[in-house]
């Protein structure tokens, strides 16, 4: 089973000598970015900082810094496990499309132990301490301000809550959030997110909209704010289902929002049609400064929060950060869903020096001419694969995980006047890339064997690979101790 909150998670890793307690006044003004990359960047421990200068909140950092610790955070033993769990749960109909994509969530709904449950307010920790009016003051909490040529300081793991005014459907996303002044975030809504869509709905019938962050979740919570789900899939019900039990939920106090009764910190506000202040640069994920823009400005109206609370946040910037193994399990997590809508697919690898949407490595069982560039435009139509930015299919005999063997094909197997396809459509917000915001240039690579129906009409065919004989390298290994190697 996943853990029921954050603290007790961290005492776990704590007792596993896998977290470190930093009991020295840390300068929330750069250095603790850099003691946090440098840690992560080493695949250190989780880091709890006990003394932050300007705030009487310990920070925990780098918790879910490498794959063994995210596991644990789940209660799994790899992110293959939940993985083999959704492919049972579409065996054996398998649909196809959307709509199979979305009937298979469904399917979840049916689990007893999946759907979140509520409780009351005097049940929930995080309703322990409530602060309103006056005595919301944000510059109490730790804020990053983490790169030289940041804008401010920053809050990276709040989990920002919304609905959509018309339909109901709740939303729960991962966005940075500036701190403007004492009650005062700024939110990063870009143009494909959710919340955005949410916030332009309101604004369009002249309401302000209900908006609830909260920090230090369970972990699966956590993780299901970062997974890319379609807007009417809700992120309560996968976190249900990844951790294997009902996630508890409290209303907030001030506004029409159910937020994890277990988290740390929530803040809550209404946001006003039109507020907008100008938020970043920011050191992003992507390596690079993303640049200052205008976005919506939250006033936040009331704080919740346990007692001796514990605030969680994440340092990003040039890979590789935290953001890898999140990145690492959605691949995985995703991978039997990605299968539903485009069956070709035999494994895919999303490099986390693409950021996870720039490239994807996609591996097919070739069947016909031109198979390949089917999977491309396929993957180019499916939700938030459509950012996908370098598409390099391959053979079903290539490991997509092994960047080497990849390279090599996609190195040695490529006449780029054939087998190059150059197309344009929508990149990421933050992609600075692209000539013009929003939109750019694609390529998708095949780099699989070419049939002759293809045009690859050269004697011989297209020629066999370069391998050992079986019988001889059986016989090598078994003597290998003889030749003294």
């Amino acid at each position: 089973m996943a853990y029921d909150d954050l603290r007790s998670f961290l005492r776990a890793l704590e007792r596993e000598g896998d977290l470190k307690r930093i009991k020295v006044e840390v300068d929330p003004h750069l250095e603790v970015g850099e003691i946090v990359d440098r840690v992560q960047k080493a695949k250190g421990p989780a880091l709890l900082f006990e003394n932050v200068k300007g705030s009487a909140m310990p920070l925990a950092m780098n918790v879910f810094g490498t794959e063994r610790r995210l596991s644990k955070a789940l209660g799994l033993k790899s992110p293959d496990d939940i993985a083999e769990k959704i492919g049972g749960l579409l065996k054996p109909e398998l649909p196809q499309g959307f709509t199979g994509f979305r009937e298979a969530f469904g399917k979840l709904a049916t689990m007893a132990h999946v759907p979140p449950r509520n409780v009351k307010s005097g049940d929930a920790p995080v309703h322990e301490v409530v602060l309103t009016g006056e005595d919301v003051d944000l510059e109490q909490l730790p804020a990053l301000f983490t790169w030289p040529l940041d804008g401010g300081s920053f809050f990276n793991l709040g989990l920002t809550h919304t609905k959509d005014p018309d339909s109901g459907v709740r939303n729960l996303g991962l966005y940075r959030l500036q701190r403007h002044d004492r009650r005062t975030i700024g939110m990063h809504w870009q143009i494909h997110k959710d919340s955005r869509n949410h916030a332009a709905v309101a604004a369009k019938r002249g309401e302000r909209l209900p908006v609830a962050i909260a920090f230090g979740c369970p972990p699966a919570v956590t993780y299901a704010a970062t997974a890319p789900l379609p807007g009417d899939i809700d992120e309560y019900l996968f976190a249900g289902f990844v951790a294997g039990e009902r996630v508890r939920m409290v209303d907030c106090k001030t506004v029409p929002l159910q937020v994890p009764a277990d988290a740390e910190v929530v803040l809550e506000g209404w946001l006003e049609p039109g507020e907008l202040l100008p938020e970043g640069p920011f050191g992003d994920h992507t390596g690079f400064y993303t640049p200052q823009e205008p976005f919506p400005a939250l006033t936040i109206d009331c704080v919740t929060m346990r007692r001796r609370p514990v605030l969680q946040s994440i340092v990003v910037g040039r890979p590789p950060t935290e953001d890898g193994p999140l990145g690492k399990f959605t691949e995985r997590f995703f991978l039997p869903l990605l299968k539903v809508i485009i069956p070709d697919i035999v494994d895919y690898d999303l490099p986390e020096a693409g950021g996870f949407h720039n490239c994807v490595i996609v591996s097919i069982d070739k069947k016909y001419p031109k198979h390949a560039q089917k999977v491309m435009h396929a993957i180019w139509g499916a939700h938030m694969m459509s950012l996908t930015k370098l598409i390099v299919v391959v053979d079903a005999d290539c490991d997509v995980h092994d960047y080497q063997e990849v390279a090599w094909r996609a190195l040695g197997n490529v006449d780029y006047s054939r087998d190059l396809s150059v197309v344009e459509g929508p990149v990421d917000h933050l992609d600075h890339a692209s000539y013009q915001q929003f939109w750019g240039g694609k390529a998708g690579i095949d780099a699989t064997r070419k049939l002759p129906e293809e045009g690859y009409t050269r004697d011989g065919g297209w020629p066999e690979m370069v391998a050992s004989d079986p019988e001889t390298a059986a016989r090598v290994t078994r003597r290998w101790k003889e030749y003294g190697l």
